[in-house]
């Protein structure tokens, strides 16, 4: 934990006005996981993206119940502002415990989701998106680099489970092809 924390450490001193207001920014685009479920929304809205659609809406269920049901409660691991004094924050200090990164989860959940589904452009837009939103919450002293790469681990998996699932309903012709 020691060398987490000197990474924070570090990754504060590159902290600048501009790139504050820009990590916010980014960080907010992750909460509640609202940008993915609204993606999910508009692709379940076409017939040509249903099935993505129902791909990232299953994995974002998925990793709602094992990310923020399951292993934030088996952790209960305390956040990085609370461990170290002195820490002023840029955003609101989330309530919940640290490991995993739920913003990162969902994130990578979706961008998971998308490549199982087959969406080659979107996937990878997706994935910019979520390594920023990573990183943020790095950068905004709310979750050590552990937490990012088991959120990270959390959303591949999610994503993986939620494509079984719906190549599972298809199969019984509950879902499109």
């Amino acid at each position: 934990m020691v060398f987490e924390l000197q990474f924070l450490d570090w990754l504060q001193t590159l902290q600048t006005t501009i790139l504050n207001e820009i990590m916010k920014a980014v960080t907010h685009l992750g909460d509640a996981g609202a940008l993915w479920i609204i993606l999910a929304a508009v692709l379940l809205a076409f017939p040509k993206t249903r099935k993505s659609g129902a791909i990232v809406a299953a994995a974002l269920i998925v990793d709602l119940v094992l990310c923020n049901g399951i292993l934030k409660n088996i952790f209960a691991r305390t956040r990085p502002f609370d461990v170290k004094e002195g820490i002023s924050l840029l955003i609101t200090a989330p309530k919940d415990f640290s490991f995993p990164s739920g913003h990162t989860a969902a994130s990578f959940t979706a961008v998971a989701a998308l490549y199982f589904a087959g969406e080659k452009k979107l996937w990878k837009i997706s994935c910019a998106v979520a390594v920023l939103i990573a990183f943020s919450r790095m950068y905004l002293y709310v979750h050590y680099p552990t937490d990012i790469l088991g959120g990270i681990i959390v959303g591949i998996v999610s994503g993986l489970v939620g494509a079984y699932i719906i190549k599972r309903v298809q199969k019984r012709g509950v879902v499109p092809n």
